[in-house]
């Protein structure tokens, strides 16, 4: 198993709820998140960076 530093870039949702869906859906096809931050939001692109730490197994 291995451990990596991943970024995404996810498009703001109206509903908090369907933004943490969202979110966990686009890092578990890079493999099981670990723990994730939203780093940066971009009010005119309408997208949120987040920040993740993932493993993958070998």
């Amino acid at each position: 198993m291995t451990t990596h530093f991943i970024t995404a870039e996810i498009d703001l949702q109206e509903a908090p709820v369907k933004l943490h869906q969202e979110i966990e859906a686009q890092l578990k096809k890079q493999g099981e998140p670990l723990r994730w931050a939203i780093a940066k939001i971009d009010k005119e692109k309408q997208t949120a960076r987040v920040e993740a730490i993932v493993t993958k197994n070998s």
